[in-house]
């Protein structure tokens, strides 16, 4: 064997896909659980400034598990990048809020305030690519860097509009904005000096969807307008005038709507229960399927019985956890009429109550973020990432480092605004 033959054979080993595809997750679910849990703990504690610890600890759990051609990734971001982006955002958007508030009030009506919110999702939307180009030179893979180019005011103003877009057309434009959204962070983003691109189609994933629509959106559109056609908007304006609630009940069309009203929300409820998982299941794998790196192609083999074994998870987890809540909850009611009845305390009761209604709150909203993180989060993380696979992965090897760390300050306006990710 010559010396050339040797070279190409040892490159050809060290980008052989370990057993199980190319593609593997090697984290602990355990660990993930018990990161959350100890997160969730001292998210109360902090009253919440924890919560940038915690995502980081997400973030390195994710990436340093994740395993391509036999080598993880690294996440280099740390908690006090996320708070000083937060704090810089907080800045920017107090006065910004007044601003705007300002402007809404010397408009005046509904005028105003359109106009605030369009500005707002404008800068909403501006913050997510702004975070995303945070991310992604936060992630290094082989001594590599990705990064991100491009203008994040003109994807705002692209996502501005294809959510509108999405709204007039009742989800129909969903597929067409998707594809346009993705087509522009790809080829913007970059793994070193190689370019990456998206080749899904907006069309074929409208096809693939178009039916889930029907069932999904169209009855519930339809029991909506049933339910608004069957009020006697006159009789219901004059209900002061009546002495008969049964019979203006009946005459007003209240009795009807609340049928048609209550047999929507079933059906709303059992779609989304039904043929949410079969969406994100096509949208996911459709996703995955565009994306390219140069000459690397990715395809998955995502199937729909994995993100319903997900959901179910999570569902059996909730479930549970609102059992012993709901067991906690009876305890604490029965002792509490010792407590609360005593007349020379009345206001030490009523604070102990209200205490004890917050503290309910947020342990139920904490125990269900974690249980959803611990199992659709990572769950969806773990099926997507081994469902891929990859042609051309030979390029990776001839890749040269490019692009340097963003500002955190996208991070810090998307946390502020509430549009952040993963």
């Amino acid at each position: 064997m010559t010396t050339l033959d040797a070279t190409v054979s040892a490159a050809q080993a060290g980008l052989a896909a370990p057993a199980g595809g190319p593609v593997r997750f090697l984290g602990d679910p355990g660990f993930f659980w018990r990161l959350l849990v100890r997160g969730a703990v001292l998210l109360m504690v902090t009253l919440g400034i924890y919560r940038f610890w915690l995502t980081t600890d997400i973030r390195r759990f994710l990436w340093s598990n994740t395993e391509l051609l036999g080598e993880t990734f690294e996440y280099t971001g740390t908690a006090r990048e996320l708070l000083l982006g937060f704090l810089i955002a907080i800045a920017i958007l107090v006065p910004l809020n007044a601003v705007v508030f300002l402007i809404a009030l010397g408009l005046g009506d509904m005028t105003g305030f359109a106009l605030s919110f369009v500005l707002l999702a404008v800068l909403g939307q501006y913050a997510v690519y702004r975070a995303r180009r945070y991310r992604l030179t936060r992630t290094i893979y082989r001594g590599v860097r990705f990064h991100q180019a491009g203008s994040a005011w003109r994807y705002a103003v692209c996502a501005v509009f294809w959510w509108g877009m999405i709204i007039l057309t009742l989800g129909l434009a969903y597929p067409f904005a998707q594809s346009q959204l993705e087509r522009f962070k790809l080829r913007n983003t970059f793994y070193g000096n190689l370019p990456g691109r998206f080749e899904g189609s907006g069309l074929q994933l409208f096809i693939r969807g178009v039916l889930l629509w029907f069932l999904a959106v169209v009855p519930s559109t339809v029991g909506l307008l049933a339910t608004l056609g069957a009020i006697d908007w006159g009789t219901l304006a004059a209900a002061g005038h009546s002495d008969d609630a049964l019979g203006w009940l009946e005459t007003s069309g209240l009795a009807n709507a609340v049928v048609y009203a209550g047999v929507t929300l079933t059906w709303l409820l059992l779609s989304l229960a039904i043929l949410y998982p079969i969406f994100q299941a096509m949208v996911l794998r459709w996703w995955a399927s565009g994306l390219r790196f140069g000459d690397v192609v990715v395809t998955s083999r995502l199937r729909t019985a994995q993100v319903y074994s997900v959901y179910a998870r999570f569902l059996g987890y909730a479930l549970l956890f609102t059992l012993v809540c709901g067991v906690l909850l009876v305890a604490a009611l029965y002792a509490a009429p010792g407590v609360l009845e005593r007349e020379d305390h009345s206001i030490l009761s009523e604070i102990i109550a209200t205490a004890a209604l917050v503290a309910a709150y947020v342990i139920a909203a904490l125990g269900y973020s974690t249980i959803h993180q611990a199992t659709v989060r990572l769950g969806l993380w773990r099926c997507v990432a081994e469902s891929l696979d990859l042609s051309g992965a030979e390029a990776i090897e001839h890749v040269s480092a490019a692009g340097e760390p963003a500002s955190p300050v996208g991070e810090g306006l998307a946390d502020a605004l509430n549009v952040g990710g993963m």
